[in-house]
């Protein structure tokens, strides 16, 4: 086996903080907190660039409310009160019209 073989074979797996179920990395949203204080709010990432902790969800409206309704943001943020998810829906809602 080749070292080009090997790296054909390992793929990145992530899971949704909505669903819990794991996926390709490729296949999930990366989102990520912006702001400070009561003025926090969650972030898409499609390029997976921003700087900070990340966590991952499908690209769906259902994985979302999910995550919301289970407070795994704020588990996975490690942050104490509610953020605010209204630009990660609009470009979900924007993704799921295309």
């Amino acid at each position: 086996m080749t070292a080009e073989d090997r790296a054909r074979r390992r793929v990145p797996i992530r899971t949704c903080v909505g669903c819990r179920s794991r996926a390709e990395k490729s296949a999930l949203l990366r989102v990520v907190v912006e702001g400070s204080g009561p003025d926090m709010g969650l972030v898409p990432d499609p390029d997976g660039k921003r700087p900070g902790r990340g966590a991952y969800i499908h690209p769906s409206t259902g994985c979302l409310d999910a995550a919301e309704r289970r407070r795994a943001f704020t588990r996975s943020f490690r942050r104490g009160g509610p953020l605010d998810v209204t630009l990660v829906r609009r470009w979900l809602e924007a993704v799921e019209r295309a």
